[in-house]
């Protein structure tokens, strides 16, 4: 008898992805699971049931969770959803985990086996199922668009027999996955593009897409990078050097796109309200860290703020998830990719091996306990989270406060707690 897998319908309001595709679908059933997915589910990432139906999987209700072995979302199980599964189901999903120790608390003592899909290594084999890649990419196109559309201009440059209009001026603050898609396609639209970074290699790739690269390059600029390929925090009288250099820059700009993230921590500020107050009106900022705090002074999750000269603040939540049909599929080729290392072609069940070092760097709870190490000791040291930090990474803050504030954070423990590894910036 097969083993079956199970997709539910997203329960979060904002969540609009779906964790399988017609092409995942026939791909598991090929290896020999039983799919059922429940009706709805794709609907906001425009795939109907009749698709899912016509690829072999069963369409069911979010009670079908009960007989699953495998259940792949896009997010965290909520509890009630944790109530419906049955002890040792392998749920594949965001987890999102930091900040959520009570929901991961919660997963262990429903006695699932819980993989953090964001915790997937970055080695050659693992490529394929980086969901932070795939979604992040997504996010920096979807940055410029959302820019575009709310600045109301052209972006290119059009001479016409009536004037000129001249090209936007877009800058990209933080070069990684989502900064690279956000310059590639500002580019494509016409826009004359900047972007910056502390890390010298990514200087090279900027110019490689047609874009500036802004940076204050003496020789701490030409260290500040670990061999690992992640940001060093920079000197005090680097930051101001920095500082000084992006708020002129900002000035100028039309469009303004943020894109820093840090594992497990508040998004670093980048953008100063003194910096915002200084670009024209009608000038367009798009905060893709929001969610995390935000990258910009004067962001809102989930709104778009103006601000009294008339500078407009995007702050959308889950960007990935507002271009759903591309993100969903994307994404459950990810999950896909990951189930299958842990499946047993010879038996054709579920065989995870915990010796894996890919499931060794996901796997956050099984048989009633919380087994990632981050996680762990949870209950003796209770994590808390550091309070949002200034820019040490990227930008310093340029704004006339900036000096206060960092001698408040640069207390050493608060400086110490983060030991998270991974890649500092937007996937």
């Amino acid at each position: 008898m097969g083993q079956t897998v199970f997709i539910p319908r997203e329960i979060d309001a904002n969540e609009s992805r779906v964790a399988a595709s017609p092409d995942t679908v026939k791909r598991l059933i090929a290896l020999g699971f039983d799919v059922v997915v429940e009706s709805g589910a794709g609907t906001a990432s425009r795939i109907v049931d009749d698709e899912f139906a016509r690829a072999g999987a069963s369409i069911g209700k979010a009670s079908d969770a009960a007989r699953a072995n495998v259940v792949l979302k896009v997010r965290r199980p909520t509890d009630a959803e944790l109530k419906v599964y049955k002890p040792g189901t392998a749920v594949i999903a965001a987890m999102d985990p930091y900040g959520n120790e009570a929901a991961v608390a919660a997963m262990a003592k429903a006695g699932v086996t819980a993989f953090a899909m964001e915790f997937m290594p970055r080695i050659t084999r693992a490529q394929v199922m980086d969901i932070l890649s795939s979604q992040a990419n997504l996010a920096g196109y979807q940055a410029v668009i959302d820019g575009a559309a709310e600045y109301d201009r052209a972006l290119p440059m059009m001479m016409t027999a009536a004037g000129t209009v001249p090209a936007a001026k877009i800058f990209i603050m933080g070069v990684g996955v989502a900064g690279l898609q956000a310059i590639a396609t500002a580019r494509r639209l016409g826009a004359v593009v900047t972007a910056t970074d502390v890390r010298p290699a990514v200087k090279e790739q900027v110019q490689s897409l047609g874009a500036k690269f802004l940076a204050v390059e003496d020789e701490e600029f030409k260290a500040a990078e670990t061999a690992g390929g992640y940001a060093k925090e920079m000197s005090k009288e680097y930051q101001a050097k920095q500082a000084a250099l992006t708020a002129e820059h900002i000035a100028k700009q039309d469009i303004v796109v943020t894109t820093a993230l840090i594992p497990g921590r508040p998004a670093p500020k980048l953008v100063s309200a003194a910096m915002v107050a200084s670009m024209k009106p009608g000038s367009v900022i798009v905060d893709l860290a929001v969610e995390r705090g935000g990258n910009v002074e004067g962001a809102q999750a989930g709104k778009v703020v103006t601000t009294a000269n008339g500078v407009k603040i995007v702050g959308h939540l889950n960007v990935p998830g507002r271009v759903a049909a591309s993100a969903s599929l994307l994404y459950a080729r990810n999950l896909y990719a990951f189930l299958e290392t842990m499946f047993d072609k010879d038996s054709r069940q579920l065989a995870i091996s915990r010796d894996d070092e890919l499931v060794e760097a996901t796997m956050l709870t099984d048989g009633g306990k919380v087994v990632h190490p981050n996680f762990a000791r949870a209950k003796e040291e209770p994590r808390i989270e550091p309070a949002a930090i200034p820019a040490r990474t990227m930008v310093a803050d340029a704004s006339p406060k900036a000096s206060a504030p960092k001698k408040v954070a640069s207390k050493k423990p608060a400086a110490a707690k983060p030991k998270k590894p991974g890649p500092e910036g937007v996937a």
